[in-house]
């Protein structure tokens, strides 16, 4: 069978080849033109997959290498009888370690102690319920809202509500799906009122959907508060995204927060199994096979904790060259920004999840417990 994939889906054409004719193409492309003789489709999430793009093509699967589905019409694939899967939580553990990046380079930048904050996390699914494993490791205290997990009563976690988060935590992370309807929509969930009670000082990080926050109301706020600290991952209008926003914020990163080598490998990993149990076919492609040496970082006590940690998450990942590459792009036009957003994303370096590292302390050193918490490997 034909199987057409986006192109920027790591190692998708190795790992499909054992099912079929592999053609690739970039994402945004992908018309129904091009899948009169398809069978499987295996996207991201630059492709809005829906009637307009299906109707009339024998396509019977469609794979999303991505933790959201909010570009699939999950209705429509279930009337026309198109099986489906995403590949929900893939990048999860990076998305986590990146926000805890971003939080501490900030932290060395703008002069505060994310240690003495206490952190609200806006939805507690795959992301956020690691986030919140990692920060309160740190000794980050946190306050968890997720109506429908809390609606749901499946969980032993305790829930506040959001006006709580907005009123006590001086550090807010994002990470719900965007939706768009229902009781709990979170299509701008941070409006323009909600942005303005923001805590003094407050930290505020997005690395869900760029259409949670309101950007034009951040992009208002900012330009009278400069008290606030904000980390944007995601933005409305990717890959056109404001520029004026892009200026104004404080760390600036292309979408990538789940782009770990682990999480974007476990994506193709997650669809490929997914599609070869559809057409009961087998592949002999696994991700164990492409994953890199484990790699060291050194792990010195020499200054205050906090200090340790902003040095060794630098070592593991040096976020600003993330921003400082986004950032070289803010004066190019729309077009030019465009392709320049979608080639960070497309060219992005390798980035190792903790679990790959080996860390080496004095066997008396206190951050070994919590070193091995976050999931990397301590030697003595």
């Amino acid at each position: 069978m034909k199987i057409l994939a986006d192109q920027d889906i790591p190692q998708v054409a190795a790992a499909f080849r054992d099912l079929g004719d592999v053609e690739l193409m970039p994402g945004r492309h992908i018309t129904r033109a091009n899948l009169q003789d398809c069978r499987c489709l295996i996207t991201r999430t630059v492709t809005r997959v829906d009637a307009t793009l299906l109707q009339g093509t024998p396509v019977e699967f469609v794979g999303s290498a991505t933790i959201g589905t909010d570009h699939i019409d999950l209705d429509y694939l279930a009337a026309a009888n198109i099986g489906f899967s995403n590949a929900a939580g893939c990048n999860a553990e990076g998305a986590a370690e990146y926000v805890i990046s971003g939080l501490f380079a900030l932290s060395r930048r703008r002069g505060f102690d994310p240690l003495q904050l206490r952190a609200g996390i806006v939805g507690c699914g795959n992301v956020g319920s690691r986030l919140q494993q990692k920060l309160e490791t740190l000794g980050i205290e946190c306050l968890v809202c997720d109506p429908p997990l809390q609606q749901a009563r499946q969980s032993d976690q305790t829930f506040v509500e959001l006006d709580t988060i907005l009123h006590e935590c001086d550090l807010i992370s994002l990470h719900v799906p965007l939706t768009r309807s229902g009781k709990h929509s979170t299509f701008h969930l941070m409006n323009a009122q909600r942005l303005q009670s923001l805590r003094d000082g407050c930290v505020l990080i997005n690395a869900a959907r760029g259409e949670v926050i309101d950007n034009n109301a951040l992009l208002h706020l900012l330009a009278r508060r400069d008290d606030l600290q904000v980390f944007l991952d995601t933005w409305e209008n990717e890959p056109t995204l404001s520029r004026k926003l892009l200026r104004r914020v404080d760390l600036a990163t292309p979408h990538i927060a789940g782009y770990s080598v682990e999480g974007r490998l476990r994506g193709t990993q997650m669809v490929l199994d997914a599609a070869a149990e559809y057409f009961n076919l087998r592949s002999s492609w696994h991700m164990s096979q492409q994953l890199p040496s484990r790699q060291r970082l050194d792990c010195r006590v020499t200054g205050s904790r906090l200090e340790f940690w902003q040095d060794l998450l630098q070592q593991h990942c040096n976020i600003w060259c993330d921003h400082d590459a986004l950032m070289a792009g803010a004066d190019l036009h729309d077009d030019e920004f465009a392709a320049h957003f979608d080639g960070l994303r497309k060219v992005y370096p390798d980035r190792l999840e903790y679990e790959r590292f080996n860390v080496r302390q004095d066997s008396d050193s206190w951050p070994g417990t919590a070193l091995a918490a976050l999931g990397f490997k301590v030697e003595t």
